[in-house]
C-alpha cells in the first residue's frame, strides 16, 4: 500500500495544529489562539521510527564492505491537519463543507480532544468537557453520513486526549480506555521536544523515565488500529521498511515494491530481522539454514527481512 494517510480532527483550539507541528518536528501549521486558525489542510509526511533499519544498514555495510551505510528509507505516514469542526458542520456551519470533503480522503482519523485547563486558550464550538466534545464530533460525522454513499464515520478512529504535562499519565476526567482507542499526549510538550536535537530529545525522555515520545506512541497506535505491519528489505542500494496489511501473503507483499513483481513472482527468501542480527550477516544466516524459501502463500510477518525472486 502507499503511505498511510491520517486526518487530524477535533473542535477548534484543542491542539490539532500543535500536534501536527510536533509530528513534523518543525513549526509548519499555524497554532494560534482563535477558532479556524487552520482553514486549508496542512499536509506533512512523517517517517516511522524503526531502530531495526539503522542496525540492518550497519549489517549490510559490513557484509558488502561498503565505506558508508546504504541509504535508509523508513516507512511513512501522511498526516493531514484538518480545520476545526463545530456543531452544525454536517449542514455547513463553520468550515463544515471543507472538513467533510477532506476527511473523505484519509484512511483513519485521529480525533484530538481537549483535556487541559488554560483560561488563555479559547474554548470554541461548544467545547465543555472531553466526553461531550467526543460525542459532538461523532454526532456531526454521523449526521454527515446520512444520504452519503461513502460513509465517513465508519473510518477507524484513534482518540488523542491532549492533556497538560502534569496529567500526562493521569486519569483526569477519566474516560474508559477499554471502550475506545485512546492515548494521552501533551501536544505542547511534544511541540517543544520537536525543537530539540535528537540527542537532546533522548536525554529528556531518559530524565523523565520515558522510552519513546507521545508521537511515536501515536504512530504505533495508528498502525495497530488499521492492522498494519512492516517488512524490511536490505541491500547495498538501500535498507527500507514497507507497510502492508497484516495477513498479506508474499506475492501480494511484493507488489508494494513494484506492481510487476506480483505477476512475475517466483519465491521469497525470508528471515526475521532479530534472527538475522543474531547471525550478523545474510550469508552466515543462510549457511546456518535460517533463511527460508517461501512460496506465494506465505503470510509476511512484522519484521521479516525479505528478498523477492521475480522473473522478467
Amino acid at each position: 500500500m502507499s503511505s498511510l494517510k491520517v486526518g487530524i480532527v477535533g473542535l477548534p483550539n484543542v491542539g490539532k495544529s500543535t500536534l501536527f507541528n510536533a509530528l513534523l518536528k518543525k513549526r509548519v501549521a499555524l497554532s494560534a489562539n482563535y477558532p479556524f486558525a487552520t482553514v486549508e489542510p496542512n499536509v506533512g509526511v512523517v517517517a516511522v521510527s524503526d531502530s531495526r533499519l539503522q542496525v540492518l544498514g550497519e549489517l549490510v555495510q559490513r557484509e558488502e564492505s561498503m565505506n558508508e551505510k546504504p541509504p535508509i528509507v523508513p516507512a511513512a505516514v501522511e498526516f493531514v491537519d484538518i480545520a476545526g469542526l463545530v456543531k452544525g458542520a454536517s449542514t455547513g456551519e463553520g468550515l463544515g463543507n471543507q472538513f467533510l470533503s477532506h476527511i473523505r480522503e484519509v484512511d483513519a482519523i485521529v480525533h484530538v480532544i481537549r483535556d487541559f485547563e488554560d483560561p488563555n486558550v479559547i474554548r470554541a464550538g461548544g467545547s465543555v468537557n472531553p466526553k461531550e466534545d467526543k460525542e459532538l464530533i461523532e454526532t456531526e460525522l454521523q449526521l454527515a453520513d446520512i444520504d452519503k454513499v461513502d460513509k465517513l464515520s465508519t473510518k477507524p478512529v484513534l482518540y488523542v486526549l491532549n492533556v497538560d504535562e502534569a496529567h500526562l499519565e493521569g486519569e483526569k476526567n477519566a474516560l474508559t480506555p477499554s471502550r475506545w482507542n485512546e492515548i494521552r499526549i501533551c501536544a505542547k510538550l511534544e511541540e517543544e521536544l520537536a525543537d530539540l536535537t535528537e540527542e537532546e530529545r533522548l536525554e529528556y525522555l531518559k530524565s523523565v523515565g520515558l522510552r519513546e515520545t507521545g508521537l511515536e506512541r501515536l504512530i504505533k497506535a495508528a498502525y495497530k488500529l488499521l492492522g498494519l505491519i512492516s517488512f524490511l528489505t536490505a541491500g547495498p542500494k538501500e535498507v527500507r521498511a514497507w507497510t502492508i496489511k497484516s495477513g498479506t501473503n508474499a506475492k501480494e507483499a511484493s507488489g508494494v515494491i513494484h506492481t510487476d513483481f506480483i505477476k512475475n513472482f517466483i519465491r521469497a527468501q525470508v528471515i526475521n530481522c532479530d534472527e538475522l542480527l543474531v547471525h550478523g550477516s545474510w550469508s552466515k544466516a543462510k549457511e546456518a539454514g535460517k533463511v527460508r524459501t517461501e512460496g506465494k502463500d506465505y503470510v509476511i510477518q512484522d519484521g521479516d527481512v525479505v528478498e523477492f525472486l521475480v522473473g522478467s
